[in-house]
C-alpha cells in the first residue's frame, strides 16, 4: 500500500483479506456497488442483525455469512451497498455491531475491490458496452462503473388500460408521480428487461409495486412525441402481463437459520392489487375479477408520461440503440387517443336469463332448480369467453348489438364463427365485422372422433387471470368414460407462471406466497364460467406433476364428492400423499379393452431383505396379447407378433403384464405388490406396450460414466460422427435410412420418414417430405447442444420386466473383488435383452457386459454394468430388459430407485462406454417415513397437499445445482456436494408417495456457472468456460434453425395418378380446413410454432408447462389422437377402408393441398414476401396417409 493512502484503505492489525484495495481517494463514489468484508463476527450472528446495523450508513442490497470449506461459519460476513454509502464509515476502529441479545460486538471492516465490470456488451457490436442499468442522461459515454443513484428516469404517470382501437388506449387506472409517490423506469442490462416501479396506497397505506418485462417479451413500444413540447409518451402492449412484485418491510424478510439475505428477498410476488381483499378470500376464479384497484392479469397495456430535457432525449435515443440490440423496436405512434375508464356492459348482457323450455328428458329435480337458463347456450358463452380470455377480444369492444346478433345465430354456427376468431390468434377491434365473414361450415365444428378420445375443455390458471381453451381431443381416462354423458362438464386445469413464464417455481423464502394462496383459492372456491360453477375434483399422478388438476361442474344428482366415491374405496389409505396417488391412478391416460373377457388370477411377490424382487410385475398370455394388439391397432395379421410388455390399469391394480407361456389363454396374473385399492371399475385399460427406441446418453450419464472412467474423446468421438452423417443425412437417401431405421424415437416417427424415403419421396424433394427431414435434423442438432443427446447404435431404451424362470443370476454384496476381468463379468448380474430386429434386421439376443441405467442418473452407483446371456426359455420376450428376480438387492433399485412398474431402462452395450470402474456402490434409496392423518382424508387435505408440493418441488432445482457442482468441482458426481443433491433428488423425486418435501439449503445453490448452461441473466464473473466433457460437447455443436421449404415441386406421381372428380376435390378442402383448424387449435395450446412439429412430433419449441421429455410423449398422443380422427373423416368421405376408394380421395387432399400451396407460392414471389410457415397453407394433410401416398407414388394403383 502506497505511503500516502488516506486512512479509510491504510493496514490494519489482522490479517488483510483478499481483495482489500488502495485506490485514491473518493475513487469508490464512482462504483455501482461497494462491499465490504466484516472480520470477528460472533457465529450466530443473523442477516437480520447485520442490516440493522450496516443500513444506516447506506442501501444494503447483499448480505452473505461465510462459512469455511467445511460448511462451517467462520466469524466473516460480506456486505454489499448498491449505491455505494455518503461516507466512508469503515475508516472507524474499531466499528460495533449491536447483537440482538443485548450488547454489541467489535469487528473489523475491510474495503473490496469491485469484482466484475457492470458493463454488458452489445450482442450486436461486441466494442459497445451498456451498464446494468440505463437511465440517467450522464451515463452516456458510459463510465467504468455507473452509481446507482443516477440511474432513475422517473415518469410523470402512469397508465394501466386496454387497446380499445389501433391506435386508442382505454386507460382504467392512473398513478401520477409526486413527492411520495415517485414512478422509477429502468432498463436492466443484467437482467435483459424493463422494469417499472410505483407506488400506491393500498387501505390506507403507501405500498411499492414493480413490474418486470423481458426484453424476450417485448417487441415494439410504442413512442408518442410531436417534436415540440417538453412530454414524451411510451406506449407498452403486451399480449400477457407481466410478472408484478410488492416490496415488504426488508427487517421482515430475514430467516434467523440462513447465512445469506438479498434486497430481492423483500419483493413478493403479486396476484392482486385491490382496495377490498377480502372480496379475493371466498370468490371462485372468472374473468370477472371482483373490484379490483389493478387488473394485473388484464389490463396489459401501460403509459408512461415523462417530462423531456436535451439530456433525457438523449438518453432515449441510447436506450432505443440498446434495446434495438435485443430486437426490440421503438416505433412513434402518430393519431394516439386516450379514452377514460368505463365498464363493460356485455357481462350484463350475456348474463340476462331467459326463461328456459321444459326438457322431455330432464330429471325432476333438475326441472326444479333450474328455473332459468343463460340466454348464450353455454359452448357459445365458453367459446366467447376463450376468445376474450386470450385477448382476440376484449369486453370494452363488445356491444349489445354483437351480443344480439350472437344469440340470434345458431349456437353451432356461432361457435364456429368464434373457434374461427381463435384459431386465428389476431386481436379484432370491430366485433361485428366479423358476422360478415364467410366460414366454411364445419370449419370449425367437432366430427366424430376415436372412441377412445374425447372433448375436453381447459383452463390456464396464472398468478394473475385465466386463460379459457378451444376443446381440444386428448385420450380419455376411466373416469371421463364412465360418466361419458357429462364429459362436457369436466374441465382440466393447469397452475403456470405467467404465460410465457412456464412452470411455477418456488424460492428460498416465501416470495412466491401470493401465488400460491391464488392456487389453494382456485382449488376450493372454484371457478365460474358462464352459468357453471366447476368445483376441484382430483389430480393424476402426472397431472399432480404438472401441477394440474380436473375440476368439475356439479349437478343436482352427480356431485364430485360421489365422483371419488365411485372410483374406489380409500377410506383405510391415512397418509394424504398415498391417497392422492390412489386417486390418480383412475386419471392415467388409457385406452380401454372392450372387446375381451379377462379372468384374474392372484400370486404373491418375490421378497428377500426388505426389497420386493417382482415389484409391478404381472403376466398374461400370448393369445390375450394377440387379442388386446387387435384391438389397440398395434398389429393387423394374426401372423404379426404383439408386444411382450404393456403397461396396464385394472380396477385398483397398476404395472405391467408381460407375456408368460404358462398363462392361460384369457388369464391375467396379478401379484400383491400390483394391488393398490377396491376399486368398483374392473375393466382392462392399457396405457403403452414395449417396443424398441433407441438410446440415448444426456448430461448427466455423461457426467457419471466421465467419473467412472469413460475418456472425453469417447463422446467427443461419437458426436462428431452424428452431426456428420446427419449432414450427409440430407442428400445421402443411404445414410438417412439407416439413422432413421436405428435411431429411433419414442414416437416411433423416424421410422415414418424412413418409409417415406423408401417410396422415393426424398429423390423427388418433395417439400413436406424434405421440411420434415430437415426438422428432424434440427431437432437432433437442437438436443445435441442443449442436452448432449448422443444417440448410441449399440443400445436401446426398453421397459423392464422380471425374469418369471428366475435363471437370471440376480446381484449379490461380494465382500472380496474378483483378481481379473473373466471374475469380475462372473461375478456381474445378469439381464437378458433380444431385439425384434437386431443388425441384421433379425431378432438379436444381447451377448456380454453392458450398462444398465434409468433417468435421471445423478449418483456414480446409478449405473450399473451387468452381463447380457441367452435363455432360451426367455425368447418369447422381445425389446423387454428381463432382470433377475435372484440375488440381494434388485438391480433395478440400484439403478436410481427403479422398479418393474413401467420403468424405462438404458442398456447400452457399446464397449467404449463400458467405464473403468464397476459398479459403484449404490445409495439407499429406502423412502422416508410417510406420517399418517390419523383421520378421514378431505378434499381439503388433498388441496392442501397439492399446493404444498408446488411450494417445496425443488426436482430442477436440485438438478441443476448437481449439473452446475459436478462441472465446477473436481471430483464432480462424486464431490460431496453432488452426492448431498443426488441424496435430495430421490427424496424430491419421491414426495408425490411419500409426502416428504426435499429441503434445497443455501450452500448447494452454485454461484459459478458453466457456459454450456446458458445463464444468460447472471453476472458475466459468475460464468466461466467449462473445459470438462460437457463444455466441449457443446461447443462441438452449432445450432442449426427449421426453415421449412415449398417452393419445390409437388410430386407428380401423385398429382397425375388419378384423374379426380371435382365433388371429390371439393370434400377433401373441406376437411383440409377442419384439419387445418384442429391443427391451429394444437399449435395455439402448446406455442408450437409449425405443422411439421405437431405431425412429426419432433418439437423445437413449446410453452413450458411441461419438461421436454414428458411434452414428446404428450405430443405424441395429441398427433395421433388428431390423425386418427381425421382418417376415420377420410374413410367415411372416400366410401371404405379398401385401397380402390382411398387412394382417389388421398391423391384428392393431395392435390387440394398442392394447389394451395402453389397460389401462395405465386402470390409471396409477386409480392417479393418471405415464405415463412405463420403465412403459408399447411401442407400435412394427405400425409395422414402416408403409405397410402407412397402406394401411389410407387405405381402400385391395383
Amino acid at each position: 500500500m502506497h505511503k500516502g493512502a488516506p486512512a479509510a484503505f491504510q493496514a490494519r492489525p489482522g490479517p488483510a483479506p483478499p481483495g482489500a484495495v488502495a485506490r485514491r481517494e473518493g475513487d469508490w463514489k464512482t462504483w455501482a456497488e461497494l462491499r465490504l468484508k466484516v472480520v470477528g463476527l460472533p457465529h450466530d450472528i443473523t442477516t437480520k442483525e447485520l442490516w440493522a446495523c450496516f443500513r444506516r450508513h447506506g442501501s444494503v442490497t447483499q448480505i452473505e455469512i461465510m462459512e469455511d470449506h467445511r460448511g462451517r461459519r467462520d466469524g466473516n460476513a460480506r456486505i454489499t451497498f448498491g449505491p455505494p454509502p455518503q461516507r466512508p464509515f469503515w475508516g472507524m476502529d474499531p466499528f460495533f455491531v449491536n447483537l440482538r441479545h443485548g450488547g454489541r460486538k467489535a469487528v473489523k471492516l475491510f474495503l473490496e475491490a469491485p469484482r466484475r465490470t457492470f458493463l454488458h456488451p452489445s450482442p450486436v457490436n461486441r466494442n459497445v458496452q451498456y451498464p446494468e442499468s440505463m437511465v440517467h442522461p450522464r451515463a452516456y459515454p458510459f463510465p467504468t462503473y455507473v452509481n446507482d443513484t443516477d440511474q432513475i428516469l422517473l415518469a410523470d404517470s402512469l397508465d394501466f388500460g386496454i387497446m380499445s382501437g389501433p391506435q386508442t388506449m382505454m386507460a382504467m387506472y392512473t398513478i401520477k408521480s409526486g413527492e411520495r409517490a415517485s414512478i422509477r423506469f429502468k432498463q436492466s442490462m443484467l437482467y435483459r428487461e424493463t422494469v417499472v416501479d410505483f407506488r400506491i396506497e393500498v387501505k390506507g397505506q403507501p405500498e411499492l409495486f414493480r413490474f418486470t418485462i423481458p426484453f424476450t417479451g417485448l417487441d415494439t413500444i410504442r413512442r408518442v412525441d410531436d417534436g415540440e413540447s417538453d412530454r414524451v409518451e411510451l406506449l407498452v402492449s403486451l399480449p400477457v402481463p407481466p410478472r408484478f412484485f410488492r416490496k415488504l418491510d426488508e427487517k421482515d424478510t430475514h430467516d434467523e437459520k440462513a447465512r445469506y439475505w438479498c434486497e430481492k428477498d423483500a419483493w413478493y410476488r403479486q396476484t392482486d392489487v385491490t382496495q377490498y381483499p377480502e372480496d379475493l378470500k371466498d370468490a371462485p376464479v372468472s374473468l370477472k375479477k371482483p373490484r379490483p384497484t389493478i387488473d394485473l392479469g388484464r389490463w396489459t397495456t401501460y403509459r408512461l408520461t415523462f417530462k423531456m430535457s436535451a439530456q433525457t432525449r438523449e438518453l432515449f435515443v441510447r436506450i432505443g440503440q440498446a434495446l434495438r440490440d435485443y430486437n426490440v423496436t421503438i416505433e412513434d405512434l402518430p393519431g394516439f387517443k386516450v379514452t377514460s375508464h368505463r365498464e363493460p356492459a356485455v357481462w350484463q348482457y350475456i348474463n340476462q336469463p331467459t326463461p328456459a323450455p321444459a326438457r322431455p328428458d330432464s330429471r325432476l329435480e333438475d326441472l326444479l332448480r333450474e328455473e332459468s337458463v343463460p340466454s348464450l347456450a353455454f359452448a357459445v358463452r365458453y367459446q366467447l369467453e376463450v376468445c376474450i380470455s386470450q385477448g382476440y377480444l376484449n369486453e370494452h369492444n363488445l356491444s349489445q348489438e354483437f351480443v344480439a346478433k350472437l344469440m340470434s345465430t345458431e349456437p353451432a354456427k356461432a361457435q364456429d364463427l368464434l373457434e374461427y376468431i381463435a384459431n386465428q390468434g389476431k386481436r379484432v377491434f370491430e366485433p361485428m365485422n366479423l358476422f360478415a365473414l364467410k366460414i366454411v361450415k364445419g370449419a370449425a365444428s367437432r366430427p366424430a372422433i376415436p372412441q377412445y378420445c374425447v372433448y375436453i375443455r381447459t383452463a390456464t390458471v396464472t398468478p394473475t387471470t385465466v386463460y379459457f381453451n378451444t376443446p381440444a381431443i386428448e385420450i380419455s381416462n376411466r373416469v371421463i368414460r364412465y360418466f361419458a354423458e357429462h364429459a362436457d362438464r369436466f374441465l382440466r386445469v393447469r397452475f403456470t407462471d405467467e404465460k410465457v413464464e412456464g412452470k411455477i417455481y418456488s424460492t428460498d423464502k416465501d416470495t412466491m406466497d401470493e401465488v400460491f394462496t391464488r392456487v389453494k383459492r382456485t382449488l376450493r372456491n372454484g371457478i365460474d364460467i358462464g352459468d357453471r360453477h366447476y368445483e376441484f375434483l382430483a389430480f393424476g399422478n402426472s397431472q399432480f406433476r404438472e401441477n394440474g388438476a380436473y375440476f368439475f361442474a356439479p349437478l343436482s344428482h352427480l356431485q364430485p364428492r360421489q365422483m371419488r366415491n365411485w372410483m374406489g374405496n380409500f377410506g383405510e389409505i391415512k397418509y394424504v400423499a398415498q391417497h392422492a396417488a390412489r386417486l390418480g391412478q383412475c386419471f392415467s391416460t388409457t385406452r380401454a379393452i372392450i372387446g375381451t373377457k379377462t379372468t384374474i388370477k392372484e400370486i404373491e411377490d418375490e421378497k428377500r431383505n426388505g426389497y420386493v424382487f417382482t415389484d409391478g410385475v404381472g403376466k398374461l398370455s400370448p393369445f390375450l396379447a394377440q387379442l388386446i394388439s387387435h384391438e389397440l391397432g398395434i398389429i393387423r395379421k394374426s401372423t404379426d407378433e404383439p408386444p411382450s410388455v404393456f403397461q396396464f390399469r385394472m380396477g385398483g391394480c397398476k404395472g405391467i403384464l408381460a407375456v408368460a407361456l404358462d398363462s392361460r389363454a384369457q388369464e391375467i396374473t396379478i401379484r400383491r405388490s400390483q394391488y393398490k385399492f377396491a376399486a368398483r371399475s374392473e375393466g382392462l385399460e392399457i396405457i403403452r406396450w414395449s417396443q424398441f427406441a433407441a438410446s440415448n446418453l444426456n448430461r448427466q450419464i455423461i457426467l457419471v460414466l466421465s467419473a467412472l472412467g469413460v475418456p472425453d474423446t469417447v463422446f467427443l468421438g461419437k458426436q462428431k460422427a452424428q452431426l456428420a452423417n446427419l449432414e450427409l443425412a440430407m442428400t445421402n437417401e443411404k445414410v438417412a435410412l439407416t439413422m432413421l431405421q436405428k435411431d429411433i424415437d419414442a414416437n416411433q416417427m423416424t421410422l415414418a420418414l424412413a418409409g417415406m424415403i423408401l417410396d422415393g419421396f426424398q429423390s423427388h424433394e418433395e417439400p413436406f417430405m424434405v421440411s420434415s427431414l430437415r426438422l428432424w435434423r434440427a431437432w437432433t442438432i437442437k438436443y445435441l447442444k442443449e442436452k448432449a443427446r448422443i444417440t448410441v447404435r449399440d443400445g436401446a431404451f426398453l421397459f423392464g420386466c422380471v425374469d418369471e424362470t428366475s435363471t437370471l443370476q440376480g446381484h449379490f454384496d461380494v465382500t472380496t473383488p474378483a483378481k481379473d476381468v473373466e471374475g469380475r463379468v462372473d461375478k456381474l448380474p445378469e439381464v437378458f435383452v433380444q431385439l425384434s430386429r437386431g443388425s441384421s434386421n433379425k431378432a438379436q439376443v444381447i451377448i456380454g457386459p453392458m450398462i444398465l441405467a434409468r433417468n435421471p442418473s445423478l449418483h456414480p452407483g446409478d449405473i450399473r454394468v451387468v452381463q447380457g446371456v441367452d435363455v432360451p426359455k426367455l425368447h418369447h420376450l422381445k425389446d423387454v430388459v428381463v432382470v433377475p428376480q435372484t440375488g440381494d438387492r434388485p438391480i433395478v433399485n440400484m439403478c436410481s430407485g427403479g422398479d418393474l412398474d413401467g420403468d424405462d431402462y438404458l442398456a447400452i452395450w457399446d464397449p467404449e462406454l463400458l467405464p473403468r470402474e464397476w459398479n459403484h456402490p449404490s445409495m439407499d434409496f429406502t423412502p422416508a417415513e410417510k406420517i399418517p392423518l390419523g383421520r378421514e382424508i378431505t378434499p381439503d387435505d388433498l388441496t392442501s397437499f397439492f399446493v404444498t408440493y408446488m411450494k417445496n418441488d425443488n426436482l430442477s432445482r436440485i438438478a441443476v445445482a448437481h449439473l452446475a457442482f459436478a462441472d465446477f468441482m473436481e471430483e464432480g458426481v462424486k464431490s460431496q456436494k453432488c452426492l448431498k443433491l443426488a441424496e435430495l433428488h430421490s427424496t424430491a423425486v419421491d414426495y408425490t408417495k411419500s409426502g416428504v418435501p426435499a429441503k434445497m439449503t443455501r450452500d448447494l445453490n452454485p454461484s459459478k456457472w458453466p457456459h454450456f448452461m446458458e445463464k444468460q441473466n447472471r453476472p458475466r464473473e459468475n460464468i466461466y468456460r467449462s473445459r470438462k466433457v460437457l463444455g466441449q460437447l457443446y461447443d462441438q455443436v452449432e445450432r442449426v434453425d427449421f426453415v421449412p421449404i415449398f417452393d419445390t415441386p409437388f410430386d407428380n406421381r401423385i398429382l397425375h395418378a388419378y384423374k379426380v372428380d371435382s365433388r371429390i376435390l371439393d370434400e377433401a378442402a373441406v376437411l383440409k380446413r377442419q384439419y387445418d383448424a384442429a391443427m391451429k387449435r394444437i399449435m395455439a395450446q402448446h406455442a408450437i410454432r409449425t405443422e411439421f412439429e405437431v405431425w412429426s412430433t419432433f418439437v423445437m419449441y413449446h410453452s413450458k408447462a411441461s419438461n421436454d421429455y414428458k411434452f414428446h410423449e404428450e405430443i405424441g398422443h395429441i398427433s395421433m389422437a388428431l390423425k386418427e380422427r381425421f382418417r376415420a373423416q377420410c374413410y367415411d368421405k372416400a366410401g371404405s377402408k379398401d385401397f380402390k376408394d382411398v387412394g382417389p380421395f388421398v391423391a384428392a387432399m393431395y392435390i387440394v393441398t398442392a394447389e394451395e400451396v402453389g397460389e401462395a407460392v405465386k402470390r409471396m414471389k409477386t409480392r417479393g414476401a418471405e415464405m415463412t410457415a405463420d403465412k403459408m397453407p399447411m401442407m400435412s394433410f394427405p400425409w395422414l396417409f402416408k403409405e397410402v401416398l407412397g402406394r401411389i407414388a410407387s405405381g402400385m394403383l391395383a
